[in-house]
């Protein structure tokens, strides 16, 4: 009996061999320059990238606009900007070419000779605490390769699409569409200048100490909703955009509280006379993820990253303890 779905009969190596002979009939030579347009935004620089002259590199752009039937770069002002459509293509386009690349060269990932540049986007605070282990084990185990890493605390797609990024270490807290894998466990704490009375307990300290207040216009910590919930009374002397900067001003300055996160804090208290102290109320914890690269399509490199990260997130995992 034939299926009233008029597709339902057709085999998917069927569809398959469609688009393969409708790619075999399309110049693929347009798409390494058209990436260096996407990524460089200008035909003269993008043209300098992959040794075009600019009337060619106007040529192939024109010829790709028709074929995906986009402006792909339109003019602004002085400069050129994307078309949502173009913005969409980055990521993927990158990642078919360099895995294109790699198969041709016919050579497995080996990372004592591998050559690639390595983004890894993350917070400050978390670069602050495991960046140093992670620079050191690549440059052990991987010295050919470039470590880029990118400060963010978006998110979406837009590590991967701008930044290239082959993983996003993201705050639990922080959503993302893109499936997650614990790395390390963290949570909030309260840190204070020894200088502050040292019989009083956390939530004294935070009723009584000028605060330096991690300032943000698109988010606002957890644990200062749950002390405005509970009608907690405090007092903000400083704020400042940079979270890592905070304990930072409450050390140097010998004043202060905050509210920042325990594996931060560890790592300040080693260094300066801080001290550090539960987060008096009950509140969601703090762990830090690893969001990877949708596009990324370099299984062998993306297990092996995948054992480095888990291995500099180590030591941090040691320290880590439950309080008590």
């Amino acid at each position: 009996m034939s299926s009233l779905d008029p597709l339902a009969d057709v085999r998917p190596e069927t569809a398959m061999d469609a688009d393969l002979a409708r790619l075999a009939s399309i110049d693929l030579n347009l798409l390494v320059p058209l990436l260096a347009l996407l990524e460089e935004r200008s035909v003269t620089k993008a043209a300098g990238k992959v040794g075009l002259s600019q009337p060619a590199m106007s040529h192939g752009l024109n010829r790709t606009r028709r074929l995906l039937n986009d402006e792909l770069l339109v003019r602004q002002g002085r400069g050129m900007v994307l078309t949502p459509r173009a913005a969409e293509l980055i990521a993927p386009l990158r990642q078919a070419l360099h895995q294109t690349a790699r198969i041709i060269s016919a050579s497995s990932f080996d990372p004592a000779v591998d050559t690639r540049q390595i983004t890894v986007a993350m917070t400050n605070s978390t670069a602050f605490v495991i960046g140093s282990e992670l620079s050191r084990l690549l440059a052990e185990r991987a010295p050919n390769t470039v470590l880029q890493l990118r400060t963010t605390s978006v998110a979406t797609s837009a590590p991967f699409v701008e930044d290239a990024a082959d993983v996003v270490l993201l705050p639990e807290a922080f959503p993302s569409p893109h499936p997650r894998e614990r790395l390390y466990d963290d949570r909030w704490v309260v840190v204070a200048s020894w200088n502050e009375p040292r019989d009083a307990d956390a939530l004294q300290l935070l009723e009584q100490v000028p605060h330096v207040f991690p300032d943000s216009p698109s988010e606002r910590l957890r644990p200062y909703e749950i002390l405005d919930e509970k009608s907690i009374p405090y007092r903000v002397r400083q704020r400042v955009s940079d979270h890592l900067f905070v304990p930072h001003l409450i050390a140097q300055s010998g004043s202060g509280v905050a509210i920042h996160r325990y594996q931060v804090g560890l790592e300040f208290e080693g260094r300066f006379d801080l001290r550090v102290e539960e987060f008096p109320f009950p509140v969601e914890p703090l762990g830090i993820d690893m969001v990877w690269n949708p596009w990324l399509a370099d299984g062998a490199f993306k297990s092996w990253l995948r054992e480095i990260l888990l291995e500099a997130a180590e030591p941090l995992q040691a320290r880590y303890k439950l309080p008590s």
